[in-house]
């Protein structure tokens, strides 16, 4: 036992902090990171400690210690298959050596900190009986098991990482606190070991107390419930085990200027992030496997899940920027505002989309997809009262899908005034529609209800009166879905992108937005935010592409060593960092002057990110592919279909060409400018 000084202070116990106030919680998981890191940053052999345990192979060790701990404990509900699954997984994954051992802890967590009577100020730490020298970064795991432990049970009190506290941060956060103070890398590839570790040991502490219990010799009335907890702790580990690396938190400004974003906002994005880690990637095997399947054109069943569990913790709608979403209420249509995502403006909604990129499948979840944003900003904006109770409102709640019609395989579609389709009017109050549309994407999917048709309603009219907007039922005899389109051997199932023939499709004259010659208006509204919200989605599959690049380079060896000390890979990183960046930089940027001033005045700037994000993005995705060698073209990890995604971005909503037309016009009159 170690004997300190008595302290006059408060032990927190309960970790949800729920006596104190957000503002102080923050504080508390500041306090408890940055004393772990001071802890962390003692030279042992400067303070006498030399000697004070052996560094060499400690997690190797700690995983046959706990491992003897736990088949001398295995007993009664305490005995789990899982146990011997995960100390195999462990013992086949131990991490690299560290490069200078420190003093761990050995226990460190919330209740064995002192704090202050009356500030959020640690003033001590308790129970140093485990601590000796090792790998620090097992004790700052360990701290985070909070975490991970099941929610509400009444002796391993954890956190839901998705409903956390107002003041608590997520874990990766902390985790990245915890690293800028001690000065050492984010522990991307890593991370998951430590944790997996911590439960590892939790689990065969919490049987050895059951097992005592088992014997009646337990000192604790809770100790029979720890023996089904330690199946359940091995599960978790195997689940963080094999399941995605720990992501570093984008680092954003919080104060004025161009990037100023709020705390909220910070906030906002950071659970996002949680919930993409811990929901969506590991569902990605499913749905990819599902996506290759004979039934690939129907909806998974998880997908709808996590969408109603993204709904419910208010991760809904984030693309509704602030002036829409007060029309849509000023409307008095029942639109609920918890329906209508949280006002952000357009530079605040950007780190969030980017977030939504990292996954193919993450976008709809939190139903931020195209081309539903797209077209619900078109009814929101254009639409009639009917036309938004009848179509908005089931787009809103992520009820139904929708899709746009209007490129044409016969015509250069880029240039709107080429399309042929015709919308005639037959006297009688309808429309009668002609026309054959291909890449219309979404009109695969068996949840697309409704289609918004771009067509000739005049030939006679001013060029850019002609044309206009008509929303068609997609059950309207007439509309035939003839075949899904590839992009490089993909489909996007269940997504998809249909070529779709439109013959003599009648639909009641009510159904036009706007009104007739208003076509090319809606088009240009609904194109400025929509092409920067692929612009911030794949700077977000660029930013996976990076951190996959980075993993791989860790990890692999060619000649004798790691492919990191590789000079022409590592300034190959190098660069593609600086080319993400400035894409990264040139989006915010336009996505401010779409804020600050409009659509129109935003145009040089959205057409410059338009070009230069997918063309970075795809630098960085050429480069991945190349680290990762085979296994990059392959389907075994996203690189390719990212590839893909990104490639075909250069073309959709106007290809390069034509944003680079419009750039240097405006050149040329002087009025490109940042």
């Amino acid at each position: 036992f170690y004997v300190m000084e008595h302290l006059e202070g408060r032990v927190f116990f309960e970790v949800a902090l729920a006596s104190v106030s957000p503002a102080d919680r923050a504080q508390i998981f500041d306090q408890m990171s940055g004393v772990l890191s001071a802890i962390h940053a003692v030279d042992p052999a400067a303070v006498g400690l030399g000697d004070y345990g052996k560094v060499e192979n400690y997690c190797g060790r700690q995983v046959k210690l706990w491992k003897r701990q736990y088949d001398a404990s295995a007993v009664g509900e305490a005995c789990s298959p899982a146990m011997s699954e995960l100390a195999d997984w462990l013992q086949s994954h131990l991490p690299p050596q560290p490069r200078r051992g420190s003093v761990v802890h050995g226990d460190y967590r919330l209740d064995n900190l002192v704090f202050h009577p009356h500030e959020p100020r640690v003033i001590g730490v308790l129970d140093w009986e485990l601590s000796t020298l090792g790998d620090p970064l097992a004790d700052a795991a360990y701290s985070c098991l909070l975490f991970h432990m099941p929610p509400g049970h009444a002796v391993l009190q954890g956190l839901d990482p998705l409903a956390l506290p107002p003041g608590i941060p997520s874990e990766a956060a902390y985790v990245n606190q915890y690293c800028e103070r001690l000065g050492v890398d984010f522990p991307t590839a890593t991370w998951p070991f430590y944790v997996a570790l911590g439960l590892f040991r939790s689990a065969a502490i919490a049987a050895g107390v059951y097992k005592r219990a088992f014997q009646g010799n337990a000192s604790s009335a809770n100790a029979k419930t720890l023996g089904p907890i330690v199946g359940t702790l091995a599960q978790r580990a195997l689940v963080v085990a094999r399941g995605p690396p720990l992501v570093r938190p984008v680092s954003l400004p919080t104060g004025g200027g161009l990037l100023g974003l709020s705390r909220a906002c910070v906030r906002l994005r950071d659970e996002v992030l949680q919930f993409l880690e811990h929901r969506i990637l590991p569902a990605e095997p499913i749905f990819h496997a599902h996506a290759r399947s004979d039934k690939r054109w129907t909806i998974h069943p998880l997908l709808e899940q996590l969408k109603a569990e993204a709904k419910a913790a208010g991760l809904w709608n984030f693309w509704i920027p602030a002036d829409l979403r007060q029309h849509l209420l000023s409307l008095n249509e029942g639109f609920p505002a918890a329906l209508l995502g949280h006002g952000l403006t357009n530079l605040e909604y950007a780190p969030i989309c980017e977030v939504t990129g990292r996954s193919v499948f993450a976008p709809e979840v939190f139903n931020c997809s195209a081309p539903d944003t797209g077209n619900m900003e078109v009814l929101a904006r254009y639409g009639s009262p009917a036309q938004r109770a009848r179509w908005l409102r089931p787009l809103l709640e992520g009820e139904i899908r929708s899709c746009f019609a209007m490129t044409e395989p016969g015509v250069a579609s880029s240039d709107a005034t080429n399309i042929e389709s015709r919308i005639e009017a037959d006297g009688k109050g309808h429309y009668l529609l002609n026309g054959k549309k291909w890449w219309t994407s979404g009109a695969m999917d068996p949840r697309c209800k409704i289609a918004i048709f771009m067509g000739k309603t005049s030939l006679s009219a001013a060029t850019h009166r002609q044309q206009s907007m008509i929303l068609v039922p997609m059950e309207t005899p007439g509309v035939e879905v003839i075949r899904p389109l590839g992009v490089f051997g993909y489909d996007d199932a269940p997504h998809g992108h249909a070529e779709v023939d439109f013959k003599d499709v009648r639909v009641t004259a009510d159904n036009i937005l706007l009104g007739e010659g208003r076509g090319f208006e809606i088009a240009q509204g609904r194109l400025g935010p929509g092409r920067l919200h692929h612009c911030m989605r794949v700077v977000g599959m660029a930013e996976r592409a990076i951190e996959l690049m980075r993993q791989r380079m860790a990890s692999r060896k060619t000649f004798g060593k790691a492919l990191a000390e590789h000079g022409v890979l590592i300034q190959n990183l190098a660069e593609n960092r600086i080319h993400l960046e400035q894409a990264r930089l040139m989006v915010l940027n336009a996505a401010h002057q779409l804020d600050t001033h409009g659509n129109k005045v935003a145009r040089p700037a959205i057409a410059m990110a338009k070009v230069v994000a997918p063309r970075a993005a795809l630098a960085v995705l050429d480069s991945a592919i190349q680290v990762h060698g085979g296994a990059g073209v392959s389907d075994d990890t996203v690189l390719a279909a990212f590839y893909a995604g990104a490639r075909t971005l250069r073309l959709a909503d106007g290809p390069d060409e034509v944003h680079l037309r419009d750039i240097g016009r405006i050149e040329m009159r002087g009025k490109a400018r940042l």
